[in-house]
């Protein structure tokens, strides 16, 4: 099967490609790129006139939770696929904390042949740090690795043991893949739901303060910086935190992390309507973090973005704030979200934008992704920076709705997904 992308703005930030060039997709593969290929005939191919559009390596998400095994209700993979798809993303990588943990080889397994199946999009899984989550033992990580586990993580749940952390750092890296911490110290989360501060003590609502993630990032960068372990930082929230990171990166130490669009979006003054589609962890904190968070995208502390889709039902949503589930969805609202706050407001550039995207997590996951080179996979995202979008969660893909942007006006959008060449989602 050929297909022929033409005119479009080729962007690859990974191979210092930024022009007008034609991309040609033959047999699953990037083929060609150069100026002004001939369109091809029907009997050929089929060819698409992007003129006024971006085209970039195929956009991956590396933090959603697609709830199965366990929780079917909320998400399948088949419909986190589709959610993905339609959202611009041509590669997740899914969480752990399914019902059972993906702490064993066999489920790793189930997620990685039930992808294959039933998703029109890449899904690698990310095994359990511990046990059934419960930071007491190492799970089987070798198991996990070679079934396709492409990280560990106990997402959801912190390590609060830094023994059982380091041994995830050092044990990893015979493996070379990374450790993802879910900075909480769970004696300073103490129950909170909303972050600490004056709108918290406003609501009367119980405060989970900005100290409790970032005590366990500076634990989690100093351990890493001992055992040489590569250590990631999920959903990044406060200025603190960005700080440590910077700092840790300018000692050498092997930090990354990601932040989410709710955290360089929102602020904790979005809870004052006690809308549970506001509930995360970590939640949404004060301006200033939201501030510090987009410096750190900025100058590349933060070398990635990640939704964190975190669907849950309706009815678990709609009850007190304090009974609600944390987490929301957001495969679909991702990288309109990005390209609204991080480009239209001219924060970064388009190129900046894709690294953070595809490249970056690609490098942090360590795939062969997040790139247009000749002969690699065709896994390739369009998108367009003018195309105004109203955000409706009536039309989600995923079978939850729970999202805070819903009636957001956003400017910029995904409109072409496609997987290994096959063309999975076309909103053009």
């Amino acid at each position: 099967m050929r297909i022929l992308l033409k005119n479009g703005r080729v962007i690859d930030p990974g191979r210092g490609v930024d022009d007008t060039l034609d991309v040609l997709i033959e047999d699953g593969r990037i083929a060609r790129l150069e100026g002004d290929l001939p369109k091809l005939a029907s009997a050929e191919g089929t060819t698409y006139d992007l003129a006024g559009l971006v085209v970039a390596p195929g956009f991956i998400d590396m933090h959603v939770h697609l709830r199965e095994p366990g929780r079917e209700d909320k998400e399948t993979i088949e419909s986190g696929g589709r959610a993905a798809a339609a959202g611009g993303f041509t590669s997740v990588a899914c969480m752990a904390n399914t019902s059972p943990v993906n702490d064993n080889q066999s489920i790793t397994e189930f997620i990685v042949t039930q992808a294959r199946l039933k998703s029109p999009v890449n899904v690698f899984p990310v095994g359990a740090i511990s046990k059934g989550l419960k930071g007491e033992t190492l799970s089987e990580i070798g198991d996990l690795v070679r079934r396709g586990a492409v990280a560990i993580s106990d997402d959801g749940e912190p390590v609060a043991s830094a023994f059982l952390m380091r041994k995830a750092l050092e044990y990893t890296r015979m493996f070379g893949i990374p450790v993802i911490s879910h900075a909480e110290d769970p004696s300073l989360a103490n129950g909170g739901v909303m972050n600490e501060g004056f709108v918290s003590t406003l609501l009367g609502l119980r405060g989970l303060p900005a100290i409790s993630e970032e005590v366990m990032i500076y634990r989690d960068i100093r351990l890493a910086e001992m055992t040489g372990g590569k250590i990631h930082i999920a959903h990044i929230s406060t200025a603190g935190a960005v700080d440590l990171v910077r700092a840790g990166k300018a000692r050498g130490v092997r930090v990354t992390a990601e932040a989410t669009p709710h955290h360089f979006t929102l602020t904790d003054e979005a809870v004052q309507g006690y809308d549970t589609n506001t509930k995360m962890k970590p939640p949404l904190r004060r301006s200033a973090d939201r501030d510090a968070v987009l410096e750190g995208l900025k100058d590349g502390t933060i070398d990635a973005v990640a939704s964190d889709h975190a669907p849950h039902c309706q009815e678990e949503k709609d009850v007190e704030y304090d009974s609600a589930p944390f987490g929301i969805v957001g495969l679909e609202t991702s990288v309109s979200l990005g390209l609204d706050r991080l480009v239209a407001s001219k924060l970064i550039s388009l190129s900046r934008f894709v690294e953070l995207y595809s490249a970056a997590p690609a490098r942090i996951l360590g795939l062969k992704k997040g790139t247009l080179a000749p002969g690699g996979d065709a896994d390739v995202t369009v998108f367009s920076v003018k195309k105004e979008i109203v955000v409706d969660p009536a039309r989600f893909r995923s079978f939850s709705r729970n999202t805070p942007f819903a009636g957001m006006k956003l400017l910029g959008a995904p409109l072409m997904t496609i997987v290994g060449g096959k063309v999975v989602h076309a909103a053009l």
